[in-house]
């Protein structure tokens, strides 16, 4: 559902595998949705009932679907449906491999039926970038709804031919709780869609932003919705300005709960919203920073590793997570050694860790250094296209292709 323009979520690896395999010597068709996310609204200059692209190869077919305006349970649920009934009808150019992306998974489901029930049955692979039924469970309790989605998402992943983790931590659930086979699962890390970051004129860059050399920023970078919790970091703020501290919290972005948080930060001086800035402006952005802030909900553990953590360690500088002890994301900050992790929904300890931070220059900047370490080694983006690619050669071969 998800691909350029679109410039956060998984929009960015769908994008960048597409090309990737392209420039690899596969022929690439990509069917996609009209880009709406994080606005919930179609993208100006996108009309009509579908659109056929062709970006340097890369064939692109987008199929309009609903869009709700206020991204409910409800809505999202409509507009996977719609977007997987387009799908479903669809051509999709008699394929060797196809591979579906998860979110979203209602209509990859639906893709995954179509697939079955066609003479040509092309082997499939299913990318899941969040896990479904988690996410049910974390942000709402465990319910005969998110029993029934575990069991929705486990029949649709055991239908596809190879399923792509892109975590242990999904692995583990996947063949744990969702009954998927260890052999036909594969862990391929999302990596940074970003390119390294040149040198740059720092100061000039926070003059644009609107950020005081005396201010101590701290950026959070992506989506504004539910999972985040950002009620927390307007109770940071608030702290900040009890205590007339230098730290100033930006939330760049946007989402489904954008309005009401700006509703409620009315009267805080310590925080500000800011819309977000060109894919180019983008890394000097994050690099302008202080500190990077990733902010979570005290239950998220499982459901998604949260994407703008490889944009951040691209960055080079110091992550502070909010998040619970045993998340993905804890992991993953403890695995890189980029940044510290503190309780989520305790906004002392989040300004108090800035603040350290802010008071502790050194430690600050190994922090930054060993997330950029981490992004070099581990989050590389030409390895993990190598193994797609590995991976969809291996399948059209096994058919004699």
């Amino acid at each position: 559902m998800h691909f350029s323009p679109e410039h956060s979520g998984n929009a960015p690896y769908t994008t960048n595998l597409a090309r990737g395999l392209h420039q690899a010597g596969h022929k690439v068709t990509v069917v996609t949705g009209y880009p709406h996310y994080p606005e919930w609204r179609i993208h100006d200059g996108f009309r009509g009932w579908a659109m056929r692209e062709d970006h340097g190869g890369l064939r692109i077919t987008r199929l309009r679907h609903y869009i709700p305006s206020r991204p409910t349970g409800i809505g999202r649920v409509v507009m996977e449906v719609t977007f997987g009934l387009r799908i479903i009808f669809a051509s999709w150019n008699r394929p060797d491999v196809v591979l579906f992306v998860s979110p979203a998974l209602l209509s990859t489901g639906m893709a995954c039926m179509r697939r079955r029930l066609t003479f040509q049955r092309a082997p499939s692979i299913l990318w899941v970038q969040d896990l479904y039924s988690r996410g049910l469970a974390e942000t709402a309790g465990p319910s005969r709804l998110s029993a029934l989605a575990q069991k929705l998402e486990s029949a649709i992943l055991r239908s596809s031919d190879r399923v792509v983790a892109i975590h242990e931590r999904f692995h583990r659930h996947m063949t744990e709780a969702l009954k998927v086979s260890p052999s036909n699962i594969q862990v391929i890390r999302n990596w940074t869609h970003l390119k390294p970051t040149p040198p740059f004129d720092r100061a000039a860059m926070r003059q644009r932003l609107g950020w005081h050399d005396s201010e101590i920023i701290v950026l959070h970078a992506g989506n504004i919705g539910k999972k985040q919790g950002l009620e927390n970091v307007l109770e940071a703020a608030r702290l900040a300005d009890e205590r007339t501290s230098p730290v100033r919290f930006v939330l760049m972005g946007d989402g489904n709960q954008r309005k009401r948080l700006e509703a409620l930060a009315t009267d805080l001086g310590s925080i500000s919203f800011l819309d977000p800035v060109s894919s180019t402006d983008f890394p000097y952005a994050l690099g302008a920073a202080d500190v990077l802030l990733v902010n979570e909900l005290p239950s998220v553990r499982d459901m998604s590793v949260p994407s703008k953590l490889t944009s951040y360690f691209n960055a080079g500088v110091a992550v502070v997570a909010a998040t619970d002890a045993g998340s993905v994301t804890a992991d993953e900050l403890l695995a890189s050694g980029g940044g510290l992790r503190i309780d989520p929904a305790d906004p002392n300890a989040l300004l108090n860790a800035v603040e350290g931070l802010a008071n502790d220059p050194e430690l600050s900047a190994s922090l930054g250094a060993r997330g950029l370490e981490f992004r070099n080694d581990t989050l590389s983006e030409a390895t993990a296209i190598r193994h797609y690619d590995e991976l969809i050669t291996s399948l059209a071969s096994s058919r004699g292709l």
